[in-house]
């Protein structure tokens, strides 16, 4: 695969990440406040968005390493915590679960953030 296809794939799916974890994270809000919003698609396309971050990071590994690209360090810095934070999410699923809506609402938008800070860093 060609340098530029790679990398091109690497900015473009960071929108999948970006804009699915923005949505994810205001469909498990709205969760929170109505029940009729809770439902198994929810979960899964909460999965989704955040498997797509793993996706991202490997894109990002395969740019550099591939291809000798440079990358600043603080962009790899904002990629590696997005899956840092899947991880500390998940992490507390059990001890928050009274809460759980509002943690995965907010891990989502936290993960969108951490996107778009590295979206910036380019």
């Amino acid at each position: 695969m060609p340098a530029l296809v790679l990398l091109e794939l690497h900015r473009d799916w960071a929108w999948v990440v970006v804009i699915g974890n923005a949505l994810a994270g205001i469909w498990a809000l709205g969760a929170h406040q109505w029940p009729k919003l809770r439902t198994k698609a929810m979960w899964w396309t909460i999965g989704a968005v955040e498997v797509s971050v793993f996706v991202q990071a490997i894109l990002g590994v395969l740019v550099v390493k591939r291809y000798d690209l440079q990358v600043p360090q603080l962009h790899a810095l904002y990629g590696f915590s997005a899956i840092i934070a899947v991880g500390i999410i998940y992490s507390y699923r059990n001890q928050m679960h009274h809460r759980l809506y509002l943690l995965y609402g907010f891990g989502s938008l936290f993960i969108m953030g951490l996107g778009i800070r590295a979206m910036v860093l380019r």
